[in-house]
């Protein structure tokens, strides 16, 4: 999973989920893995965009996990009320839908993540994580939309040369590690993390870490495989 790191205060030592998906069966099964690791609490579920909406306003959860295609109002007008109102939660997209126009247009709407539905339990535990903390989480079977979304036309040159350690960092970040997770596998503070990543922004001459990860693939210094 890629991430993609935006700043952000942590409310709370417990995230607080509304879950939205119109078949109760997939509902109850993405609670269970979610609410398994202890952190996360599911604090009310919606089968309709409605009702997702009113939940949100309800209970003022910190992430909200919605599915695109519901009754009466789809995941991506939930996300686009959501931003319009400027409420305070993260949207993550949690979808069977990998095509081109739903990924764009729900990370156009202001969504934080998209991820598929066939991603492994402990990767979609992992992007309510991200997004709560104020990152962006993208499932790896759309990075590559993403990527040719970002990085149309003619590939643009090195500005600079990354250096080893540099690589490093945005392969992590490529693998969907947080600055904190990097900073753990690499013994170093992740405000060292930081430095690097916006070492690596210059170099690449990008503004964010989707977009760096997306033009070192493009340049060949990363593999997300």
């Amino acid at each position: 999973m890629l991430v993609v790191r935006n700043s952000k205060m942590i409310k709370s030592m417990t995230i607080r989920v509304v879950l939205a998906d119109d078949h109760a069966v997939v509902r109850k099964g993405i609670r269970e893995f979610l609410e398994e690791p202890g952190d996360i609490v599911v604090v009310t579920e919606a089968s309709t965009g409605d009702e997702a909406l009113a939940a949100i306003h309800e209970h003022r959860p910190d992430v909200a996990v919605l599915d695109i295609q519901m009754p009466e109002g789809t995941g991506l007008e939930v996300t686009r009320a959501v931003r319009t109102e400027q409420l305070p939660v993260g949207v993550l997209i949690l979808t069977a839908y990998d095509d081109d126009p739903f990924v764009m247009t729900a990370l156009q709407a202001g969504a934080n993540g998209y991820v598929l539905k066939t991603a492994e339990p402990e990767k979609i535990v992992a992007a309510v994580r991200a997004v709560y903390e104020g990152e962006s989480a993208l499932d790896p079977a759309i990075v590559g939309k993403v990527m040719s979304y970002l990085t149309g036309g003619p590939t643009p040159g090195l500005v600079e040369a990354l250096s080893a350690r540099e690589i490093e960092v945005l392969r992590l970040v490529g693998q969907g590690l947080t600055n904190r997770a990097i900073g753990v596998v690499l013994s170093i503070s992740h405000r060292t993390v930081q430095g690097h990543l916006a070492n690596v922004f210059s170099k690449l001459a990008v503004a964010n870490r989707t977009e760096a990860v997306a033009r070192a693939m493009q340049l060949g210094l990363i593999s997300l495989k």
